[in-house]
């Protein structure tokens, strides 16, 4: 789980990089293109094109297309603040999945998980800091990305009695290149250099080896124990946006990046200990 957050940080250091030149849509179709071929070439020579079927096409549409927005999003919002910011922000996804999972899997709640929630939101707006000078209306964008990345957890959650793992984890990336395919029109450059070309090709591939580390974590401990790991994520994109970009998080970032891990580990022992 270190590791996914270490090649999740870098992966979006190198969207930001690309999207100082090259759209957003772009970099994101990119990414889901590169991520695509490499699990195809992992899964399909060993199971073949059957492990495409799946019994509920409506969900893994629905998984796919929640991922691929709060890609999108993430990699709009980063073009225009910092990296680190973004990562804070982007930290609150359990947190809409615990407001989710009661409607969406009647899964139940309680007052505990209510307030972590609530605590977790209110470390968002410090960070944010609406109707301040240093406000982006791009921090926004990372929120939607978060919310949508919350809505992929539970629908992933609802898929995985009727599909297996490999499937679940093609469907996503070859959905998300379809959908920003017919964008490409309107957006493509050509990159304009073997440089730019590679890192293309990094962004895709840093994605889907940290998805295969994300999941080989959580086949060999639970859930409740791996996740808090999630949080050092935040310290990666600190440091990669400054060895990048030469960017700091400034005093209060800190103090709402602290609110907002100190709630996800509120939730995650509050879940353990339903347990």
């Amino acid at each position: 789980m270190c590791f996914a957050g270490l090649l999740f940080s870098v992966m979006g250091g190198v969207a930001k990089l690309l999207g100082e030149h090259y759209s957003s849509v772009q970099v994101s179709w990119a990414r889901a293109f590169t991520h695509m071929v490499f699990l195809t070439a992992f899964f399909v020579p060993r199971h073949g094109l059957m492990i495409l079927r799946t019994r509920k096409p409506w969900l893994q549409l629905g998984r796919a297309a929640t991922l691929t927005a709060s890609n999108l999003c993430f990699f709009f919002a980063i073009t225009f603040i910092p990296l680190a910011k973004a990562s804070a922000i982007s930290l609150t996804a359990p947190l809409i999945v615990a407001v989710l999972a009661w409607p969406m899997l009647r899964e139940r709640t309680t007052p505990l998980r209510i307030l972590a929630v609530l605590v977790g939101f209110a470390g968002v707006l410090v960070v944010i800091r609406p109707g301040a000078a240093v406000f982006h209306p791009a921090s926004l964008f990372v929120v939607v990305s978060a919310t949508a990345y919350g809505v992929y957890q539970i629908l992933t959650r609802m898929v995985a009695p009727y599909d297996s793992p490999a499937t679940s984890a093609l469907w996503s990336p070859l959905t998300g290149a379809i959908l920003l395919m017919a964008a490409q029109p309107w957006v493509w450059e050509n990159p304009h250099s073997l440089g730019d070309a590679m890192l293309f090709l990094l962004c895709g591939v840093l994605g889907a080896v940290g998805h295969y580390f994300v999941a080989q974590a959580l086949r060999f401990a639970p859930a409740n124990v791996v996740s808090p790991f999630q949080y050092l994520q935040l310290l990666a994109a600190v440091a990669v946006g400054f060895v990048l970009f030469g960017n700091l998080p400034d005093a209060l970032t800190w103090v709402g990046a602290a609110i907002i891990v100190g709630a996800g580990l509120l939730l995650t022992w509050s879940q353990a200990r339903g347990k």
